[in-house]
């Protein structure tokens, strides 16, 4: 402590304040056990690697080795596994065998396999397929919208409400990144064209989205430029309209910020979380962006927290291991990267 006075070093000295002040010792304890007291006592973690992982490869991945993938994290005990996407394969080619993963995975009583279906079209094509639950998408950005999905935010809130209508009419619940049951709305933290999105766009998207009937509505920071900071002034705004039950956070780690971003959220009651085994993913929209959140890297935060899962975590990483080889890469999870045999 240098030239510090001792009277100083007495003061700062943590040790001493606890002889000096020995109630302290259960104080802290009991401040230490409310604070975690405060995150949900279970969390649904959502597995979107076979579908938001893998549609970004150049590399086509074999029908087969996608549904062995999803096999293997059934078995791991994820609750809900993105299965596909039923879009035109013109724009994501990954996603050509969409029917064919569908039908072929084993389906476990126990486990959710929503696949993506951005139109009319591709929910006709998932209900043929064999789909029980859906996701929409929308935007809270203009021009991310324009490019995604080809049309603005208010026209793709009307296409949603005739998808809405019609999987209603299938018994289908949908999710829309606000229940209908799944999900998504993009650049919830930021766009890859207009930089800073404010949190009350976000807040009108998602408010819309629960308005038409989604029952889980995840706000995605798809490029990855959000921080705890931008997550907790988010939240805020949109807790005012949507209840955090109804809520879900997506988060990409581009600048290494996910996992602290995770924990905002959890912090303000969300018990939703989306993840991609391996670290998988990107968004083709989005140059530079890196993937989601690895699935073993939030499982050992949630547990490490005492939140409970029903997940394993070592068969998730027996399934990481497996789509790394396959497509010949290293993993992104820091948790399977410390646990790699060398």
């Amino acid at each position: 402590m240098g030239n510090v006075p001792d009277a100083v070093k007495h003061c700062l000295s943590y040790e001493q304040v606890i002889r000096d002040y020995p109630w302290l010792t259960q104080w802290l304890q009991q401040g230490q056990s409310a604070a975690i007291n405060t995150y949900p006592e279970f969390v649904k973690v959502v597995e979107v690697g076979p579908r938001d992982g893998l549609q970004n490869e150049k590399e086509i991945v074999p029908t087969g080795v996608k549904i062995q993938l999803i096999d293997m994290l059934s078995e791991a005990g994820l609750p809900v596994i993105e299965a596909t996407s039923f879009v035109s394969s013109k724009w994501v080619p990954q996603m050509a065998d969409s029917a064919e993963v569908l039908r072929g995975i084993n389906r476990s009583p126990h486990v959710k396999y929503p696949v993506l279906t951005p139109n009319l079209r591709g929910l006709k094509a998932a209900v043929a397929a064999g789909a029980a639950e859906v996701a929409v998408f929308a935007s809270a950005s203009e021009t991310f919208s324009r490019k995604n999905i080809n049309c603005s935010i208010a026209e793709s809130m009307q296409r949603f409400e005739e998808l809405i209508h019609s999987a209603r009419e299938a018994h289908i619940p949908v999710r829309g990144e606000t229940l209908w049951k799944f999900r998504y709305v993009s650049c919830a933290l930021g766009c890859p064209y207009e930089g800073h999105i404010l949190p009350a766009k976000v807040t009108e998207v998602a408010k819309r989205l629960y308005g038409l009937g989604c029952h889980e509505i995840s706000l995605g920071d798809t490029i990855g430029v959000g921080t705890p900071g931008s997550m907790a002034k988010l939240l805020e705004s949109v807790l005012k309209e949507v209840p955090n039950h109804v809520l879900a956070v997506h988060c990409h780690d581009t600048y290494g910020q996910a996992l602290a971003n995770v924990l905002m959220a959890l912090q303000m009651g969300i018990s939703v979380v989306d993840s991609s085994v391996a670290g998988l993913g990107g968004c083709p929209y989005a140059k530079g962006a890196s993937g989601n959140v690895a699935t073993e890297d939030l499982l050992y935060m949630l547990h490490g927290l005492g939140i409970k899962t029903g997940v394993d975590l070592s068969k998730v990483m027996s399934a990481g291991d497996f789509i790394c080889k396959a497509l010949n890469r290293k993993t992104n999870s820091k948790v399977a990267q410390a646990n790699c045999q060398p």
